[in-house]
């Protein structure tokens, strides 16, 4: 499951690099740029052919996204054809064209989950038109097993589906949460769903007043439309952008109140800094976190889980490729305005360097999280 996981990650987050690239060279070939390359993984590379319009087509053996090559690239380069010889407006269509692409995908995503298996609820407001909804409630499932409690040494295990318990027929987590303390004490019948298959196995309960079956339990409920599917999925892919914003706005906050907060002299102070820089890494994932745990987990709980976190980090980069960070599309947009606005000519040196720097932050970025990720495997 782990190696089938980490291949429909690779999959998945190619697919998402490399439409969002495909996005930048349809629209720049719209608009009079010369496309030199379209590649589909980074260099070196593996195989390449020139096609008939001409764009040098390759597929290189690092298979992490995706890349296109548009000739000079450089904001201050002036030939026909060039990225630089563009309007401003041409290269706003060209750099955002990328974005509008994966948040679309992020769209027709959640449409099909919407019209099949249903969107997760995730959010408490969460939109759906109120006379073309279903609510589709999974059965409660075990999350994690306390070691040494009944859950655990009965054979229980993570992900296992709830059926019945104590011959009662369990539809939420209360009624279970209610039936084992009624039965507290004694040794009761479990119907789970493993694997597709069901099973019955014997828990002898605690007799406590709290924590008798010794696990955690989740429910997932997903929102079902027909002819309401694409308002849903719009509305819901506009709700999780905003939450994705906010989200990104707190990991900044943690981290950088974080960072300032160990400079305190008060031990209390610093002891605050530290669980927010701890926040901060808890709510991030480098390239390790993604393929080695979240898809293989989203693997195991099936293909409609896949889909949605496939929806979810086509959003992501859709929402970090619009911000003004340098080295990415919103980055680029903004010096290039900044420098319209202050009218200065942003040169080759100088947009080389800004984005440089910002690159190589990002990088060492991605190996401090990549360094954690591996910390937290073991």
């Amino acid at each position: 499951m782990l190696i089938l996981g980490i291949i429909i990650g690779l999959f998945v987050l190619v697919f998402l690099v490399v439409i969002h690239e495909l996005g930048h060279a349809v629209v720049a070939k719209r608009n009079g740029v010369v496309v030199e390359e379209f590649g589909v993984g980074f260099p070196p590379k593996a195989w390449g052919k020139k096609l008939k319009n001409g764009v040098l087509f390759t597929l290189n053996w690092l298979p992490l996204g995706g890349f296109v090559k548009l000739q000079g690239e450089n904001d201050s380069a002036s030939k026909k054809g060039d990225y630089g010889a563009a309007t401003f407006w041409q290269k706003t269509k060209i750099l955002f064209a990328g974005v509008v692409i994966n948040w679309l995908a992020a769209v027709v995503l959640l449409m099909a989950l919407a019209w099949t298996t249903g969107i997760p609820k995730i959010i408490p407001d969460q939109f759906s038109v109120a006379s073309d909804t279903t609510v589709v409630t999974t059965p409660v499932q075990i999350g994690t097993l306390v070691e040494g409690y009944p859950a655990e040494k009965a054979g229980l295990e993570s992900r296992d589906k709830i059926i019945s318990f104590a011959g009662e027929p369990i539809e939420n987590t209360q009624e279970l949460i209610d039936v084992s303390k009624a039965h507290r004490g004694e040794t009761v019948a479990v119907v789970i769903e493993r694997d597709g298959a069901q099973k019955s196995v014997d828990v002898a309960l605690r007799d406590a007043d709290s924590a008798v079956f010794g696990a955690s339990l989740g429910q997932q409920e997903s929102i079902k439309a027909t002819w309401s599917a694409p308002i849903t999925a719009t509305v819901d892919t506009l709700q999780f952008t905003w939450v994705t914003l906010q989200g990104l706005g707190n990991l900044l906050y943690n981290f950088v109140g974080g960072l300032v907060g160990q400079l305190s002299f008060d031990s209390a102070s610093r002891e605050h800094a530290s669980e927010q820089l701890g926040e901060a890494g808890a709510s991030v994932a480098g390239p390790v976190g993604i393929l080695g745990v979240i898809f293989p987990a989203a693997s195991e709980a099936g293909p409609e889980q896949v889909v949605f976190l496939a929806a979810i980090i086509s959003l992501t980069l859709a929402v970090m490729n619009a911000l003004p960070i340098p080295a990415l599309d919103g980055g680029r947009w903004f010096v290039t305005a900044l420098y319209r606005v202050m009218k200065k000519p942003l040169t080759k040196e100088k947009e080389e360097k800004i984005h440089g720097t910002g690159f190589m932050v990002l990088m060492v970025l991605i190996v401090v999280i990549t360094v954690a990720d591996v910390a937290k495997l073991f």
